[in-house]
């Protein structure tokens, strides 16, 4: 053995026996009992087994089904062996990067692993569908864990199993898999127990460094907030500013990750005096912010802000997921209160409506909410790493067995990747908010009942919205699924623009036109369907943010000089991004 192999393992060792020591002691003073059947899978469960026994017929269609799937494979096993070539008997889906290595081809055992399995996973949901009796919401708790089952089962998640990673075993004699579970180890130390897998190099970014670094100063803040007002780049600007409300799980950068992908930046090219809030990183301190605070002093306040800062008190503003389901609400309280300062409205992959919310319903019923409730009193606020977690299972894929396998497995570092990045920079919840948003929300969706929330002592009814309305889904997404999203077309009573893109909750979003990917549907006509919708809608290739941008400035006004951050009454506080994002 070579001396570098040598020192390679001594030097791993030492690292794994360091980091083993003090996980054991940390687990040992942490211990507590768990709690019974946290998920409420019991009652949903056995619901499926008795649906089971009491459908024979069923189980037995199943199992002839099961045996043709794997009577396929063995047909295409033998023809492949005398060398002719066929339609494999199952194939990943489009995206499914589990397989995407050719080494999965190339020999027929791991072949025969993975159409194997492929079609066995197929098979397991499409029964757990079959189950008509069910409740939908028991269905979607089955199929949900089903999946995550399933997932957990892939032949690429095992060492034995994984063409890649026996090739990288034998090549490196084991030490790829040393350096996994140091690495291993080193999430479990981060996460303080749990398990918090390391999806990209933090190191290689910095909040305002080379990230989130569009050129503008924080020129208002209050404790629930800062104001960011970015500098111009062309000599004029629209009238009106745009007030970027974003969501406050994670944080607000998404928006202003680099230049070639930032929102702002090219808001701010188009002519846009753009002012976004950051929000703050609550602790206990917040534990008692309601919902309706943020509306208070975020986008009351920034409204106020604004006026003062460019002389100008009518805005247009875009509202984030959960800051488009606050934006909702406020608007409807300020048609009330006789308030018409926000022009337009403009919703990024925001629901209001929750009927149809997707996969998130699945963790959030009466026992499992009582649940949460009584595990964010103890501090105050929900910790970020478990929103964090809840959101990668819905791809657990992509989120989490993509880097199990990089870091664990093959002992590869975790790539240079700024969303990644973004996406591991958690945000705590405030306890007031976050149980009175789920419950009244997800559990009881009484936000879109006129009258079944009430902001600030008005009863909110989101039929009184009647400004312009720009609403855009993506095709893809798995937080706001775009039926969901487009329940709202038939809510807003004033004149409102559906638009879907291609992807999901994020990439769908962060689209700038040089990229060049994806494409979006428009429709002029909102039937009550949305696969109405879709079939009547026209594609076009490309990013769709030139399409809102020919809607936005037609509530914009005249163009004027532009305004440069400072230049009335508010004085600049610091430079963007400003600290709030950085706690």
């Amino acid at each position: 053995m070579s001396q570098e192999p040598t020192t390679s393992l001594t030097r791993e060792m030492a690292q794994i026996s360091r980091l083993s020591a003090g996980l054991v002691i940390d687990r040992i003073k942490s211990i507590e009992l768990p709690t019974i059947d946290p998920l409420n899978l019991k009652r949903p469960m056995w619901a499926a087994a008795w649906s089971t026994l009491t459908h024979p017929h069923r189980v037995l269609a199943a199992q002839l089904d099961l045996t043709r799937r794997y009577l396929e494979l063995m047909k295409y096993l033998g023809l492949r062996v005398v060398g002719q070539t066929v339609e494999p008997a199952a194939s990943p889906g489009r995206g499914d990067r589990r397989f995407r290595s050719e080494a999965w081809d190339e020999k027929l055992i791991f072949d025969f692993l993975k159409q194997g399995y492929l079609l066995t996973a197929d098979w397991l949901l499409e029964n757990v569908d079959r189950m008509r009796e069910l409740s939908a919401d028991d269905r979607a708790r089955i199929r949900f864990y089903t999946r995550q089952f399933a997932d957990t089962l892939s032949p690429a998640n095992f060492v034995l199993t994984n063409p890649e990673v026996l090739k990288r075993t034998r090549e490196e004699k084991g030490l790829n898999l040393l350096r996994g579970f140091r690495m291993l180890l080193e999430d479990l130390q981060a996460g303080q127990g749990k398990l918090l897998i390391s999806m990209t190099d933090k190191s290689a970014f910095e909040v305002g460094k080379n990230i989130a670094t569009t050129p503008g100063s924080v020129v208002f803040q209050n404790r629930m907030m800062q104001l960011v007002q970015y500098a111009p780049t062309t000599k004029t600007a629209y009238q009106r500013p745009l007030l970027i409300i974003p969501p406050w799980i994670n944080k607000f950068y998404i928006l202003d990750l680099q230049p070639k992908n930032s929102f702002i930046k090219w808001a701010v090219d188009q002519g846009y005096t753009v002012f976004v809030i950051s929000w703050v990183n609550p602790d206990e301190k917040l534990r008692y912010q309601r919902f309706e605070d943020y509306m208070h002093e975020g986008i009351l306040e920034a409204l106020d802000a604004i006026e003062k800062a460019t002389g100008q008190r009518e805005v247009n503003t875009i509202g984030y997921c959960i800051g488009g389901t606050l934006l909702a609400p406020t608007l409807a309280y300020m048609k009330e209160k006789g308030d018409d300062r926000i022009q337009s409205a403009t919703f990024f992959t925001a629901q209001v409506d929750f009927a149809d919310a997707g996969d998130l319903r699945v963790f959030i019923d009466e026992k499992q909410l009582t649940n949460l409730e009584k595990k964010i009193s103890r501090r105050g606020f929900l910790e970020g790493e478990s929103m964090a977690m809840t959101f990668n299972m819905l791809r657990a894929n992509d989120l989490i067995w993509t880097f199990v396998v990089n870091n664990y497995l093959l002992g590869n570092s975790p790539p240079h990747f700024d969303l990644l990045y973004w996406n591991s920079d958690f945000t705590r919840l405030p306890e007031a908010m976050h149980t009175f948003y789920l419950r009244n929300m997800y559990l009881e969706n009484r936000l879109v009942e006129p009258g079944g929330i009430e902001m600030g002592g008005v009863p909110i009814d989101l039929r009184t919205t009647d400004l312009p309305v720009y609403l855009q889904s993506s095709r893809e997404d798995h937080i706001a699924p775009y039926p969901s999203v487009y329940k709202a077309t038939g809510i807003y009573s004033g004149p409102v623009t559906f638009m879907l893109a291609g992807s999901g909750h994020i990439a769908g979003v962060i689209n700038p036109p040089a990229a060049e990917k994806y494409g979006y549907w428009t429709n002029d006509d909102l039937p009550e369907d949305p696969e109405d919708w879709i079939q009547g809608a026209e594609y076009t290739t490309g990013s769709w943010w030139p399409h809102w941008h020919e809607w936005q400035k037609k509530y914009s006004g005249r163009r004027i000089p532009a305004r440069q951050p400072g230049d009335r009454e508010l004085e600049i506080i610091e430079p963007a991004p400003g600290s709030y994002v950085k706690q």
